[in-house]
């Protein structure tokens, strides 16, 4: 197992936390120094917050452990390729290196619909790694909407 397995599955367990309440199945870490300083899961849900994406949730928690906005020397494990507003959170943050797991076709931002971390006009373009365990993550999505919808709409959900 590589070490991008290794973390990627850390943010995996992060994304089954989210399957348990009933969120969509992402999951993030950040790691610096070989240790996690940052995790998150999906909880747009549960804290009705547009906001709450995993990685939003591990950007900030890793904020807080460095006491810094840049979060130079970490690297932040998803388990689905960030949206446009997570993307951006990531470009702002300065991380390094940015390796997901899954494609987005709906909403991706780091190379299916757009690219906003590799954009050369912004002042930071991480290192993109990806297909890291994507079979694993994609099987836990396709279980999570197969399950949602198979539920009646009593979470607004079709």
């Amino acid at each position: 197992m590589t070490l991008h397995e290794q973390w990627m599955k850390q943010a995996l367990r992060e994304a089954e936390k989210a399957y348990e309440q009933d969120e969509v199945p992402v999951g993030a870490v950040v790691v610096h120094d070989n240790r996690v300083i940052g995790r998150g899961f999906n909880q747009t849900e549960r804290l009705q917050d547009p906001t709450a994406h995993a990685e939003m949730i591990a950007l900030t928690a890793a904020a807080n452990h460095l006491q810094s906005k840049r979060l130079e020397g970490c690297t932040i494990y998803v388990t689905l390729e960030p949206c446009p507003m997570c993307a951006g959170a990531i470009v702002l943050s300065r991380i390094p290196t940015l390796v997901f797991a899954a494609f987005d076709p709906k909403a991706g931002a780091c190379g299916t619909l757009f690219n906003i971390v590799e954009d050369k006009r912004l002042n930071h373009t991480p290192h993109v790694v990806t297909g890291v365990c994507d079979k694993e993550s994609e099987q836990l999505l396709r279980g999570f909407f197969g399950r949602v919808r198979n539920i009646p709409s009593s979470h607004g959900r079709k």
